[in-house]
């Protein structure tokens, strides 16, 4: 299957090799992948904050980088779901409404791209330790996906995943959210990192990369033996990449 591959800037700037394990998993998966390098940003961090005209401006860029011809994949929920929810209200009855609309049809998260359209949830991968998966709040509020990743890490060799307790709580990140509110955004990444550690995880696992900045600064601040993880990552692992 012929996709494009949507890197945002948040992974392309601070986590690229999770861009690369991306398109190693899309390659073994056996699709035909589509990277047009002028792609920026979805637009999110201005509409977040605030700036609809500015998000505008750059979600404009968005929809003539990507064509409708083929899905739109990308390793990103927030992303993802910036796209698929929010453009609605960035282009409605706008002269880019149907190009919005045939865009927003097109674009998946990783996770349910694999398992509801290519329906493959087996990559060789393998990882020993034991895992919590954090389910982020735009996987599951805007993405609506849950199943999907657990049914993609139950597949990893070695990897033995439990329960988070409050998994579905939020980290804490919220993009501007953690800078405004940083005494309430650090506790509520302190009690995710708890629940974590009471589990006796090595590993968190998402599909955000922003949540696991987040809660890695936390780990990292206080030095707790824990590892946070991208599921492109889990899925890229243990095994050697043949590039054609």
């Amino acid at each position: 299957m012929k996709i494009q591959l949507f890197i945002p800037c948040f992974i392309d700037q601070i986590y690229p090799q999770t861009a690369v394990n991306t398109f190693k998993v899309l390659k073994k998966a056996g699709c035909d992948i589509i990277y047009n390098p002028q792609q920026t940003c979805c637009g999110q961090p201005a509409f977040n904050a605030g700036f609809w005209n500015e998000a505008k401006i750059v979600a404009q860029k968005f929809l003539g980088d990507f064509s409708v011809d083929a899905p739109i994949v990308a390793p990103s929920a927030s992303c993802t779901g910036m796209v698929k929810n929010y453009y609605t209200d960035l282009f409605t009855n706008s002269p880019d409404h149907n190009t919005c609309r045939n865009t927003q049809s097109k674009i998946y998260e990783l996770s349910d791209f694999l398992i509801n359209v290519l329906k493959k949830d087996y990559f060789g991968a393998e990882l020993e330790g034991k895992a919590v998966y954090h389910h982020s709040c735009s996987g599951l509020r805007e993405c609506r996906i849950k199943q999907e990743p657990l049914n993609l890490l139950s597949k990893v060799l070695g990897l033995e995943l439990v329960d988070l307790p409050d998994g579905e709580t939020c980290c804490g990140f919220g993009g501007t959210f953690s800078v405004k509110f940083a005494a309430i955004s650090t506790a509520m990444a302190e009690q995710k990192v708890e629940h974590a550690l009471s589990t006796g995880a090595n590993y968190i696992i998402s599909t955000d990369a922003s949540c696991l900045m987040h809660l890695q600064s936390y780990i990292d601040k206080n030095k707790l033996p824990l590892k946070t993880l991208h599921l492109a990552d889990v899925l890229a692992s243990g095994w050697m990449f043949e590039h054609e």
